[in-house]
């Protein structure tokens, strides 16, 4: 008897096709172990793994230099990410407008920012704008064009919402007698959030990534001063891999942070 495609796609897996799973899991597994015991193996041989090059890692002074860079990461990304969200909501407002004066420059502004570069947005806060007597702080020259840059990615996640949420859901709020902004920043934008929040939470993510950019501008982030710690003490595997755990850890932080908000309201 055949099967239809939907038993195919969605029908529970039978002891043969459990089998070849187990068995491609285990191969990957033993794949993912090679590869990681040869790339200790390198690192061994290198010279990367010896204790000089690790303990530095139990001065106190080292996590405070850490640490300080951390707190400038999440300084500027904190800022970025509001700012990024009020005016991925302002842009949405503006696209989604009847007047084609306020929709065609919120749509120009978008793809603008959207197909610029943020490392573009840097050098002209860093070069060109003080050209022109306009002076920013380092934190600001890495933290506006990072919210720039992300706000226009974040305005389209928002409409993306937004065309999610059924029709009827503003039909029946206009029935109550609802104004239109009413319907939609009451009725309409509350539900379209529940259905982008993973996909804001990877914008958070990638504005955390983005930070690391800081290095242009000099400012005191966490990258920047993994690499004054390199160029003291000649490490530069284990400063890397430090900072890479400390980067996991933070973005796992904001990824168990957003389930709060995605939960269903009961």
């Amino acid at each position: 008897m055949s099967r239809t495609l939907e038993d195919i796609l969605f029908a529970a897996p039978g002891p043969r096709a459990r089998t070849l799973a187990r068995a491609m899991s285990a191969i990957a597994a033993a794949v993912l172990l090679l590869l990681a015991a040869g790339i200790v193996f390198r690192f061994h041989s290198a010279g990367q793994l010896d204790a000089p090059f690790w303990e530095f890692f139990a001065w106190p002074t080292t996590w405070a230099f850490l640490s300080k860079g951390l707190l400038g990461t999440l300084a500027s990304a904190a800022m970025a990410a509001a700012i990024a969200l009020a005016l991925g909501l302002v842009l949405l407002v503006g696209r989604l407008a009847r007047t084609r004066l306020v929709r065609w420059p919120s749509i120009a502004v978008i793809e603008f920012l959207r197909g610029t570069p943020t490392l573009l947005l840097i050098y002209v806060c860093f070069l060109v704008l003080p050209s022109i007597g306009i002076k920013l702080s380092t934190y600001w020259m890495l933290t506006l064009p990072v919210s720039l840059s992300t706000a226009a990615v974040v305005a389209e996640v928002y409409r993306a919402g937004v065309l999610a949420v059924p029709r009827g859901q503003a039909d029946a709020g206009r029935s109550l007698g609802l104004t239109e902004a009413q319907v939609f920043f009451h009725v309409v934008f509350p539900q379209a959030v529940r259905y982008i929040v993973p996909a804001l939470v990877a914008q958070l993510v990638i504005v955390v990534k983005d930070t690391t950019f800081g290095y242009v501008v000099t400012y005191g982030e966490l990258m920047q001063n993994a690499k004054v710690l390199i160029a003291n003490y000649h490490a530069l595997v284990p400063v890397y891999l430090v900072v890479a755990a400390l980067y996991c850890l933070v973005n796992y932080a904001i990824s168990r942070a957003s389930k709060r908000l995605g939960r269903p309201v009961h």
